[in-house]
């Protein structure tokens, strides 16, 4: 039995963060990071059965085509994917009444929909990468007991090694995507490869304004690597920490990610909203 400084509930009964209870969520779970994201996406759905909003964490439960699927929004980074996938999972397999853990726990399906900045030149604008492996600068995963036989040592070790690591940040961590949710988006037009998730958007995506990096080539190496015909595509700031998370917890994650800007050409689209809402029904149709 977990203690209530473990499994925080509110005075509802209902999840700390999320605001949610058991019943206000379905297996299949779409993740967003913009809270208005969720509005925006539900509109593509037949029925609501469930809106709700606390702090960053906006939900929508409903029915497409049939079938039910929830809409959640994550806020910005690594951070708060902890508490999404952590509380999404505590709504699924813990009663929150008696902090009893389910023997038989419930696998849940989650994909990310996103937006990310291209780091080669075939990565183009107005594209869409779906994550084959995410590697994560986070150091999120270190903090949980247990990930060694998820990880994809060779990866991050040989990338490391390639960009000579300092030993001052977190060592990077690879975890792939679920082999099922691949395969169910394999036909699809979309570009497979790695994508990094950074803990920040300016200096660890590589950014400068007023602030030096820590290497100025960053950019450049990750473009450059390739490992037996793997490449990084992508940055983005979510998705090491829910494959990492949801591999550890047993359940199914996949990133599919619109590119909106493009490191190397500068090339940026203001307007992505068309692209994010293709791409969406397109999900949804699929799961």
């Amino acid at each position: 039995m977990l203690k209530k400084t473990e499994l925080i509930t509110n005075s509802d009964g209902s999840i700390f963060h999320l605001n949610l209870l058991p019943e206000d969520i379905c297996e299949k779970i779409i993740i967003v990071g913009d809270p208005g994201r969720v509005e925006m996406l539900s509109s593509l759905l037949e029925s609501i059965r469930v809106r709700k909003q606390n702090r960053e964490f906006s939900t929508v439960t409903g029915s497409y085509d049939g079938t039910e699927v929830t809409i959640i929004s994550s806020g910005i980074g690594t951070d708060n994917i902890d508490i999404v996938i952590n509380e999404l999972d505590a709504l699924a397999n813990i009663d929150l009444r008696s902090g009893e853990i389910r023997e038989e726990p419930v696998p849940l399906t989650f994909i990310r929909i996103g937006t990310s900045g291209g780091l080669r030149s075939d990565v183009p604008a107005g594209s869409v990468v779906l994550t084959e492996t995410a590697i994560g600068f986070d150091g999120l995963i270190h903090f949980y007991e247990g990930y060694d036989w998820l990880l994809d040592n060779m990866l991050s070790t040989y990338m490391a090694e390639y960009l000579e690591w300092p030993d001052t940040l977190s060592f990077p961590y690879a975890v792939n995507a679920s082999k099922e949710l691949v395969a169910m988006f394999g036909k699809e037009d979309f570009i497979r490869g790695i994508t990094i998730s950074a803990p920040g958007f300016y200096g660890p995506q590589g950014r400068r304004l007023r602030l030096d990096t820590f290497d100025a080539e960053i950019n450049n190496k990750l473009a450059g690597f390739s490992l037996m015909g793997r490449k990084i595509c992508n940055y983005e700031m979510e998705s090491s920490a829910i494959y990492g998370l949801s591999g550890l917890l047993g359940h199914k994650a996949l990133t599919l990610c619109a590119v909106i800007g493009n490191r190397v050409s500068g090339e940026f689209i203001n307007d992505y909203k068309p692209i994010i809402m293709d791409l969406a029904a397109k999900v949804m149709n699929i799961i």
